[in-house]
């Protein structure tokens, strides 16, 4: 047994009619970016934030593997680096879900 359809559903017309009716929250910018101009900034600040938390759990190393430098455990390797990167993390996490209200005109 065959299956035959009498209708003729073309979808590049639901497609068409979809970008019609499709509008555009009040804060979106009309360039073709994901995110507006206050996002990318935030997104910034982020990024520094997280390159200052790497930076500050870099080094504590010894030169001779034979000797151990207890530097590696420092308040600032173990709590402040990891607290910079948690709260750069939530800026960025901020950044990519925050939507600016609209302008009231």
């Amino acid at each position: 047994m065959q299956f035959v359809s009498n209708t003729n559903f073309d979808f590049t017309d639901m497609v068409k009619n979809d970008q019609l009716n499709e509008k555009k929250p009040a804060g979106e910018a009309k360039s073709g970016f994901a995110l507006g101009k206050k996002n990318y900034i935030v997104l910034a600040v982020g990024f520094v934030i997280l390159c200052i938390g790497y930076a500050l759990m870099v080094g504590g190393g010894s030169d001779d593997p034979n000797v151990f430098n207890p530097e590696i455990f420092s308040f600032r390797r173990i709590t402040l680096a990891p607290i910079v990167l948690i709260i750069g993390f939530a800026v960025e996490i901020f950044a990519i879900m925050w939507r600016p209200r609209a302008k009231k005109d």
